[in-house]
Parts: C-alpha cells; structure tokens; sequence
C-alpha cells in the first residue's frame, strides 16, 4: 500500500480510500465489519462516510453507516493509525427530517455544531480525522449537470460564518482537519483565501467525482489543487459501476445499485453509453480490465490523493484493491488521452 499527506498537513493516508454509503442499505453490520477489517488488512487507513449516508438517504436509515463505523472502532486498538472522514450535508430543501428542528439542513453554526456532535457520537470517537461539506450551501446545480444555471447568488450562508464555525471545532479537537467536496473552483478559492485572511484552518482536500467519463476535475480545479496542495479524493472512479462493464447493453444485475434504486442519470444520458462501452473495449485491447483502467488511471493523475472505492461484496472488495498493484504505463496513459479527446467528460 502507497500513502500521501493530506493535503498540506502532516497526516498520511493511503492511496486507497475505502467507501461506505452502502452500510445499512445494501450491506448489513456484518458484512462492513467484513470490508473494513479486510481493507485494513491490505493496508487500507482511509475511510469515507457522511452523516447523510447509506445512499439513497431515507429517515429511518440516515446515520446507519457511521453507527456501523462506530462499533467497528469501538472495539480496535489502532484508533490513531486510521483516518475517518465525514462530512454534513449540504443546503437541503424539503429534508424536514434531517434537523431536530425540521428545518432545511444549511451551514449554519448551529447546523455544524449539531452535526459534528452527532457523527462524534455515532462514530463512537473523540475526533473526526476529516471533516467534509459534502456540498455548498449556496443555491447551484452539483450532480451530474452540463451548463451552468442562475439560481440567484444572494441566497447563501456566509463563507465566512461556515468557516469560523468549523475553525472552532478544530481548535476543541473534535475536527482535526477540513475538506470540501462538490465544491466548484470559485468555492475552493474563496474557502483557501478566508483561510489565509483570518488565520482558520484551511481546506485539505476536495472530494469531488472523477473517472475516465467524468473529468471536468481537469478543467480548472487541478490546476488549483497541485498549486494549493488541495489534493482530489476522487469519488466514483468506477462512475457507479458502469465502468467494470456490468451494466451493458442495458443489462440489470440482481442486486446491483442501478437496479435496486436508479438514481444513475449521469451516466445514462447523451453519449454516455458509447464512451463506456468504449471506454471498456480499450482495457481489454491494452491486455487489462476495465477495473483496472478505471482505478489506476484515476490513481496516476498527480493531483489525486487518494481514489474511494466501494463495494457491496468482498470480491468486489478484493478486485478492487488488487487493481492498484497494476504499473501504468506510457501505453495506458496516452490510450486514456485519446479516449478523452474523443468523448470529452460525457459523464458530469
């Protein structure tokens, strides 16, 4: 196993970065307990969850996942040699169930107080390693979209109330280190200049998609991230699955995330399908798997701090894993370089 700093700071964490979302929605107790003992054990010391999380959030198994996480740590001895990361949710219109209040979660101070509490107190630690806005507050189109739309730029809390909020929770020792996730490139800076200006702890990573099909991460935020040391942890390297393969032609397979919820519009629309399929066909004529063109093509970008992969099996687990022994070659890297100038990012 490989690792890097985090961001600017002196925390190591390994180039794989274990997922969560499914626990408590496709994988029960004891199967997490299984992936993350096994992760662990290949080296893995990253792990990712979100108060939001199992995916698709619901109220009666919202928090699942980090009470999963929190009796796994509960009963270890490493507690300092790993890195949990959690975030809170972004601006959330009509999720009356998410507060105990019932209003809308935002990034208010109060919003972060109650969050931070809560995931210490499901997680079943002192402090949270990383901790993520899993998206902006501000009123804007995160998921999946191809063109910018203006939802007005007034409705919005303070960058500056959301920063000196979390800034707060570092200096108790309940966060050791921030991250955003979702986050545009007018964002990341605004978040790194507020930093700078006011001496708070600034952002160590961004945690935004990224694969063979979704590179608008190449764009502008690479540039920012190699030059701010605000390294990518990049989420949906496999966009969903569909790169492994299983999806195509329009294939469902029992069990799988397509079947079960949908929700998968991303990768569907457009020239989606071709790229994919396509995006297959040139691991298998490079003498690889999709799997591996897809992990270690993400892995090899300088700007990458770590690639999150997840899995509701362990030989998924295993496969996955086992993808990052593979050396990227010159061969593979101009192979991705056409095929990006030829589909260019159909998967936002």
């Amino acid at each position: 196993m490989k690792y890097t700093n985090l961001g600017r700071t002196d925390t190591k964490v390994s180039r794989i970065c274990l997922g969560t979302m499914t626990y408590g929605q496709q994988n029960t107790e004891a199967e997490a307990y299984a992936q993350l003992d096994y992760a662990a054990g290949r080296g893995v010391n990253f792990f990712d969850t979100a108060e939001l999380y199992p995916i698709p959030p619901k109220p009666d198994t919202r928090g699942l996942t980090e009470k999963y996480i929190g009796t796994w740590l509960k009963d270890r001895h490493d507690r300092d040699k790993l890195v949990i990361a959690t975030k809170i949710v972004g601006r959330m219109d009509g999720a009356n169930w998410f507060r105990p209040d019932g209003a809308p979660p935002r990034h208010t101070k109060a919003d972060i107080d109650f969050a931070v509490e809560r995931s210490l107190k499901a997680l079943q630690t002192d402090y949270i390693d990383l901790y993520q806005l899993h998206w902006p507050d501000r009123p804007r189109e995160v998921f999946g979209f191809h063109s910018f739309r203006d939802f007005g730029i007034d409705d919005m809390i303070p960058f500056e109330d959301t920063l000196e909020a979390l800034a707060r929770h570092v200096d108790k020792g309940n966060i050791r280190h921030l991250g955003l996730s979702n986050e545009s490139a007018w964002g990341t800076m605004r978040y790194l200049a507020l930093s700078e200006q006011n001496g708070w702890p600034r952002m160590a990573s961004i945690q935004n998609v990224y694969s063979m099909v979704s590179r608008r991460f190449d764009y502008d935020l690479a540039e920012i991230a190699m030059r701010e040391n605000i390294g990518l942890l990049a989420y949906s390297p496999l966009a969903q699955g569909f790169l492994t393969g299983k999806y195509r032609n329009g294939a469902r397979p029992e069990g799988a995330r397509n079947t079960l919820f949908g929700r998968m519009e991303r990768y569907e629309g457009g020239d989606a399908e071709k790229a994919i399929a396509a995006c297959e066909d040139l691991a298998h004529d490079l003498g690889i798997t999709p799997v591996q063109f897809a992990l270690k093509f993400v892995d090899s970008r300088a700007f990458t701090t770590a690639t999150i992969i997840g899995a509701t099996t362990m030989e998924q687990l295993a496969e996955n894993i086992d993808a990052f022994d593979l050396d990227w070659t010159e061969e593979m890297d101009k192979a991705a370089h056409k095929f990006h100038v030829k589909y260019r990012s159909p998967c936002p």
